[in-house]
């Protein structure tokens, strides 16, 4: 029998595959199909910058159907947004930030838990590319300070039940951000080589008279 026969064979040989959306397995569409994505966005914005960086190549890099990446997250600006809430984990700082002690040394921490997430590579390769993507890019600028402001520090000024929580909230971010856009992406010295400790040591006063003050 010919291979032309195909059809009168019991029909065990495979007709020509179909064009349209490849096929995928039940693991793509799984619990751990959300992580996936949200790894491959922080890989790939750190890698392309925010302009460089589509839905499409995001779903490429974490093998699951463009779809799903919508699915979990609706637009490009959301997963943007999710990749920097990964790095800062807003939701156990804040606590941690607060402290036992009430505002007596907030500043102190806040200014090293900053400083610890930009020396920790695993979380330094993302920022810098958000903080990059932020000077140049307007959408980029609004999500980092929609993040920065409204779920980190402005619910560390929220919590001390101090006047104009978001006109401190702004100050202390100016602050952080400046100094690390000199240390991690201008690398401006001496502030580059710093010592870790130091920096914090010099930015925590000013910082508690941002938060605490009247």
């Amino acid at each position: 029998m010919s291979g032309t026969d195909g059809a009168q064979d019991g029909g065990t040989t495979p007709g020509p595959r179909r064009r349209g959306r490849p096929r995928r397995s039940p693991e793509d569409a799984g619990p751990g199909a959300r992580e996936r994505i949200l790894q491959a966005a922080r890989d790939e914005f750190a890698e392309r910058g925010y302009d460089k960086t589509s839905m499409r190549g995001i779903a490429k890099a974490a093998g699951v159907d463009a779809a799903l990446v919508h699915h979990y997250f609706g637009t490009k600006d959301d997963v943007f947004a999710a990749a920097i809430e990964i790095s800062f984990e807003p939701a156990l700082v804040v606590p941690a930030v607060l402290g036992q002690g009430g505002t007596d040394g907030i500043g102190e921490r806040l200014a090293r838990y900053i400083i610890d997430v930009w020396e920790n590579p695993a979380t330094r390769a993302p920022l810098l590319a958000i903080v990059r993507s932020a000077l140049t890019n307007e959408t980029a600028a609004k999500v980092l300070r929609t993040f920065v402001l409204r779920r980190l520090l402005e619910r560390v000024a929220a919590e001390l039940d101090v006047p104009d929580p978001t006109f401190r909230a702004e100050l202390a971010a100016s602050h952080m951000v400046g100094i690390a856009i000199l240390r991690y992406v201008v690398k401006t010295e001496p502030l580059a080589s710093a010592d870790p400790e130091r920096i914090v040591a010099m930015v925590a006063p000013t910082l508690q008279r941002y938060l605490t003050e009247a």
